[in-house]
């Protein structure tokens, strides 16, 4: 028997004034989720556990079975190797936007509008890059999906125990990044970070690209702003821990990263952007034929867009998000047969809060011999009354391990 986890990035929220009181998801109108519930067994999760707020990076990996607080190092090695870049032992990698900075050194967006285009012409250049007194440092950059890119620091001497230099809101400098620790290694690091960003600036504030954005009255993508460093982390093979042969679907480097160091088979997917305005056709055929047609049996899915409007503060778009993803994806996920799939979310990503918060998530489990409750709606509120009760991400992979008959007795 297949099974899958199937996250819909951010999807959870908290309830708005101008919805009367209900979240996106309470308001979107559902009606595929919303038979999936009917048919399914409910609940509510915690990620992590109760009031931690979660990065997509530490929900997923607490998903697939790993305790966060063991395996996880840093965002920046999981982005490096879901965009193709073969970080090593001794790497340091950090995830990065391409933002856009003002004369003065302000940041006056921090997704440069979020960019779709161009950024792998930016990192061209980028990667001719060279520091002086740093001559023994490999720089490599590489671009991701939208306005994300990573950075990849290669060579003796380097600690991942250094600061972010995000500033985290628009109207302020980037900021300067300060070792975390009394090592000369993170002292070092965070010195050449520092001149890494200046040095960004400089090389591609008058790039083609940039002078094209702003004749289109677009932010240029003249900066570029690292943070969640982190050194290479050790990931057991999830293939041999469940005994599955998995694969992740996926539309961001991140989870794609996440899914390379846990030795899952990526399905590269064309036209997708890991944003509202992602191609959700090809997210929908990727994961009709590979649960049809493919030998894997566990898979992980990720769609993204949701996550990215809650971001935004966008009420409407995330509503018309999550009712797009249902009319084109579930349309098609309700015929599946033979699999065990487990719908929620990574985390809530309220518009009120433009972040990530420590809400538990909506869940719903859909298969042969569910204990089907009596919830018929799919949302935070509705599931809570729902059979599963509350669980954390940890639990995921044993339960859908037993109903796959993939489990092992415990005892006797």
């Amino acid at each position: 028997m297949k099974g899958m986890i199937l996250v819909m990035d951010g999807l959870a929220g908290r309830p708005l004034k101008e919805l009367n009181g209900q979240t996106t998801l309470q308001a979107a109108k559902t009606p595929n989720m919303d038979k999936m519930a009917e048919r399914g067994i409910t609940g509510i999760m915690d990620s992590i556990a109760p009031g931690i707020i979660p990065g997509s990076d530490t929900a997923h990996l607490s998903l697939l079975g790993y305790n966060p607080y063991e395996v996880y190092t840093g965002r920046g090695p999981f982005e490096a190797a879901g965009v193709g870049v073969d970080v090593i032992p001794g790497d340091i990698a950090f995830r990065c936007n391409f933002s856009t900075s003002d004369e003065d050194g302000i940041i006056t967006d921090r997704r440069a509008g979020r960019v779709r285009e161009g950024t792998d012409k930016l990192v061209e250049v980028l990667n001719t890059m060279k520091i002086e007194g740093y001559e023994d440092i490999e720089i490599i950059f590489k671009e991701s999906t939208g306005h994300r890119a990573v950075l990849v620091l290669r060579g003796p001497g380097l600690s991942g125990k250094v600061s972010d230099a995000d500033p985290k809101v628009e109207g302020n400098k980037p900021k300067t990044v300060k070792a975390l620790d009394d090592s000369p290694e993170a002292a070092k690091t965070a010195d050449l970070l520092n001149k890494v960003v200046a040095k960004t600036y400089e090389m591609i504030k008058d790039h083609p690209v940039n002078l094209e954005r702003i004749a289109n009255n677009e932010p240029p993508a003249n900066i570029v702003i690292p943070r969640g460093a982190g050194e290479v982390p050790d990931v057991p093979s999830i293939n041999d821990k469940y005994e599955v042969n998995s694969a992740c679907i996926a539309e961001t480097g991140l989870i794609m990263g996440i899914g390379r160091f846990a030795g899952m088979d990526i399905i590269e997917m064309e036209g997708v952007t890991g944003g509202v305005d992602t191609n959700l056709e090809n997210i929908r055929d990727t994961i009709v034929d590979q649960v049809n047609n493919s030998e894997h049996d566990f898979f992980l899915v990720n769609i993204d867009g949701a996550d990215e409007a809650g971001h935004d503060g966008s009420m409407q778009e995330k509503l018309e998000f999550i009712e797009k993803v249902d009319e084109v994806v579930f349309s098609e996920i309700l015929k599946l047969e033979d699999i065990y799939i487990f719908l929620t979310a990574d985390h809530a990503t309220p518009i009120s809060v433009l972040n990530h918060s420590g809400d538990p998530v909506p869940i719903i489990i859909k298969g042969p011999e569910v204990r089907v409750d009596d919830v018929c709606e799919y949302s935070e509120v509705a599931v809570a009354k729902g059979g599963m009760g509350r669980i954390r991400g940890s639990d995921v992979m044993n339960i859908l391990m037993d109903l796959m008959g993939y489990a092992h007795k415990f005892g006797a």
